[in-house]
């Protein structure tokens, strides 16, 4: 699988284009309902049909659906190991910090010679309570601040 090593938002008018392609997938899709496993879509410039796994055109509805709102998007293998320094973009820190992160345990990785290569399921995953964690901060800072007042009536 071909990956990139930038993400860009769509423009413009391939957001008007996912929109509409969007629409009419979704309803193609709610049609077949699972029923085939194995549609074909054709491509009217070349009459070509192709047979795609009925997950598959789920996954392309998923992408239209996110390009027609103008949201970036990736795609990536779930079991794909990434190096320190993606992984700490993905997290938003530093890879020193990340590299402290792996060395006390608190996310999992291999070594490979000397290079240390982390799930990107468990990059995730940490990110995901990473976010859960900052948000019952929050919350409890809110409850302090609201039992001494602090907020204005």
């Amino acid at each position: 699988m071909e990956t990139t090593n930038y993400i860009t938002k769509p423009s413009k008018d391939e957001q008007k284009i996912a929109i509409a392609s969007y629409d009419a997938l979704a309803a193609v899709i709610k049609q077949l309902s699972g029923e085939n496993d194995h549609p074909e879509i054709e491509i009217e410039e070349t009459q070509e049909r192709i047979k795609i796994p009925f997950t598959a055109l789920k996954l392309l509805g998923d992408i239209l659906e996110a390009m027609g709102k103008g949201v970036p998007f990736s795609m990536v293998p779930i079991a794909t190991e990434v190096t320190t320094q993606k992984a700490a973009e993905i997290l938003g820190c530093s890879r020193p910090h990340l590299v402290k992160l792996l060395e006390t345990g608190k996310i999992d990785f291999v070594k490979v010679g000397k290079h240390r290569r982390i799930k990107l399921d468990d990059v995730l995953r940490f990110k995901a309570e990473m976010k859960k964690a900052q948000k019952r901060h929050i919350i409890d800072i809110m409850k302090a601040d609201g039992e001494r007042n602090l907020y204005d009536s």
